[in-house]
């Protein structure tokens, strides 16, 4: 009796841990890339002027000219100095001057360059493209009715920990809070700061702004332009943040039913809060991360502190791929009718170069694109989800 009824029991166990869903680790940065054979090289055309690729690559060698040139980058199983980067970019530099055709281009990639695939989202390739801009806000050095909604520095009481000082498991790990009475707690949310006011007059506050939906862009965007009253433009720039999960307004509107997942985008969700303002508090708190911007004298900065190029930079998992360096997209951009609305998707390739990150681009399927400003920057950004595929480069080891 006893041996049935264990031998039921163990069934059941069995038969529960066979249901309990297996979480896949995360890909780590030696899995996030696949070394190509050349007969698996994707057409190197490129849609946009090489004007703007020659200033995206002089961004990547200012970076890279300030660290040590023997600092390794890791391309999936490999390494390489910032001073071979600096060769690759250089290369490709010299590539771009000459007017060679696609096939010639090709070519003279395979001959000197190798070729790396993210593996994606899907672990075949398959990598989820969004896009960014940088926005225009209407802004005042002093609050008043028309500009109550404040852009933040970075508080006083903030601190940023590295817990791989205290134990090696934790390397590359870090927690933000802020520091009271000799201990450190987690940081205030959006909630805490925008709608309890636990930041008001200490002395943070950089600007004031008309918008409170546009500031919220701003935060999600990580820089932008704010034009005061009498004219004047000033930059705004990512500093850093509380600390908190980001998360996605869009998909908070797409599970209460608001909006469809066919319809979202950044256009619709404004057009969803002017039309509900009643629902503005509840919806942006959803988002608990908060940003804390500097001002800068030129903008956008990406994160490896340069000059973001339209068209030309983009933001990727850091973790997991090399900074400044250049890389190959395909996927789909907008084309856009005098109206301002998208009239259909048109497959592009472009080299880039990855120069920023951003809090909700995480893993090895997920990029996102950088637009510049203006009208088409806008509505590119806004509505991008599409799919395509990312690859990048280094010159051959001699």
């Amino acid at each position: 009796m006893r041996q049935n009824l264990f031998r039921i029991l163990l069934g059941l166990l069995l038969l529960l841990a066979a249901c309990v869903p297996k979480v896949k680790p995360p890909v780590t940065a030696v899995q996030a890339l696949v070394k190509l054979r050349p007969h698996e090289f994707p057409n190197f055309t490129d849609d946009i002027s090489h004007d703007s690729l020659e200033v995206a690559i002089d961004q990547s060698l200012s970076y890279l000219k300030r660290l040590d040139p023997s600092k390794r980058f890791r391309f999936g199983p490999d390494t390489y100095t910032a001073s071979h980067l600096v060769k690759s970019l250089r290369t490709l530099h010299e590539l771009a001057q000459n007017p060679l055709s696609d096939n010639d281009l090709k070519q003279a990639i395979e001959s000197s360059f190798f070729v790396y695939k993210s593996v994606g989202r899907d672990g075949r390739g398959e990598v989820l493209f969004t896009g960014y801009y940088e926005p225009t806000l209407r802004a005042s050095l002093q609050p008043s009715p028309d500009y109550p909604y404040p852009i933040y520095r970075k508080p006083d009481d903030w601190v940023s920990i590295n817990l791989g000082l205290f134990d090696p498991k934790y390397k590359r790990e870090r927690i933000i809070g802020r520091h009271v009475n000799q201990t450190v707690m987690p940081y205030f949310s959006r909630e805490d700061i925008d709608s309890k006011g636990h930041l008001q007059k200490k002395g943070y506050e950089l600007l004031w702004v008309s918008d409170q939906v546009a500031l919220f862009f701003l935060h999600i965007q990580g820089a932008g332009q704010v034009t005061l009253e009498d004219g004047t433009v000033l930059h705004v720039n990512y500093d850093c943040n509380n600390g908190r999960p980001y998360r996605s307004i869009g998909r908070l509107l797409i599970n209460e039913g608001v909006i469809s997942k066919e319809e979202m985008s950044m256009q619709r969700i404004c057009s969803y809060l002017r039309d509900h303002p009643e629902e503005i508090e509840h919806v942006l708190n959803h988002n608990e991360r908060y940003v804390f911007f500097r001002l800068v004298e030129h903008g956008p900065l990406g994160a490896i502190e340069a000059l973001l190029t339209p068209g030309r930079s983009i933001a990727t998992d850091l973790r997991l791929f090399p900074r400044a360096a250049p890389a190959f997209i395909q996927t789909e951009k907008p084309l856009v009718g005098e109206d301002g609305r998208i009239v259909s998707w048109k497959t592009f390739g472009r080299f880039v170069f990855n120069q920023d990150t951003g809090g909700a681009i995480r893993g090895p399927g997920r990029v996102d694109l950088f637009w510049g400003n203006g009208p088409y920057a806008r509505v590119a950004a806004g509505h991008m989800k599409q799919n395509g595929t990312l690859y990048f480069l280094v010159l051959k080891e001699t």
